[in-house]
């Protein structure tokens, strides 16, 4: 693959601002996968990646398979203004498309498929807002690093929207971290069959769901 360092490109576009800007949006992305502690997606820049739909107005991607000889797996990137070609303007977003048949592929020659395939989601995080979804995604992905099926409420609602997402799922938990929980390091946990509320740290909750 031919490959090419972000910094490399600072001198080359020093007089366009345009082109800062596209640099600027791309060192977010890559700052934002290693706060996460996700270098092991090995993330790589590729200059000569383009996608054949013009609609994109920021960074592109495109996903491969490590251990498989087949071509990517999903495509997508950031576009602003799309959904204006349907009516509604002054909406932006980033999309995603994954080729299943391929994806399937994958995992049948990888011996992927989980045996607790058909196992719902355990636990959710409510969602606060900006900040405090933030602070939940590294408990997010430690809970899914312990085998714990888990999510994140996708945007910021009135809790009895995300409780009632919670309880249609089959949600058995609900932490609710806010600017007290996020202070402490203590998660607020309901137990959504129960009813009943506990108060625990991260460790001790994947001890106790685990």
């Amino acid at each position: 693959m031919n490959t090419t360092n972000i910094a490399d490109l600072a001198s080359l576009l020093e007089n366009s601002e345009l082109g800062k800007k596209g640099l600027e949006e791309l060192q977010f992305v890559m700052n934002t996968i290693a706060d996460l502690g996700l270098q092991s997606a090995k993330l790589t820049f590729d200059i000569t990646l383009a996608r054949g739909l013009n609609y994109y107005t920021g960074c592109i991607l495109e996903v491969k398979a490590n251990d498989v000889a087949i071509g990517s797996i999903g495509g997508g990137g950031r576009y602003d203004d799309l959904t204006s070609i349907f009516g509604l303007k002054d909406v932006s977003g980033v999309g995603v498309s994954f080729g299943i048949d391929r994806i399937y592929i994958v995992m049948e020659e990888l011996g992927l498929f989980p045996k607790n395939i058909d196992v719902s989601t355990k636990v959710m995080f409510a969602n606060f807002g900006e900040q405090e979804a933030a602070f939940c995604m590294p408990l997010l992905k430690q809970l899914r690093a312990a085998g714990i099926s888990s999510e994140l409420y996708p945007q910021k609602a009135k809790m009895k929207k995300q409780m009632t997402y919670a309880n249609n799922k089959g949600v058995q938990f609900v932490i609710m971290v806010g600017e007290d929980e996020m202070e402490s390091g203590i998660l607020s946990i309901k137990n959504m069959e129960s009813g009943e509320q506990s108060n625990l740290n991260t460790a001790a909750l994947i001890k106790e769901l685990s």
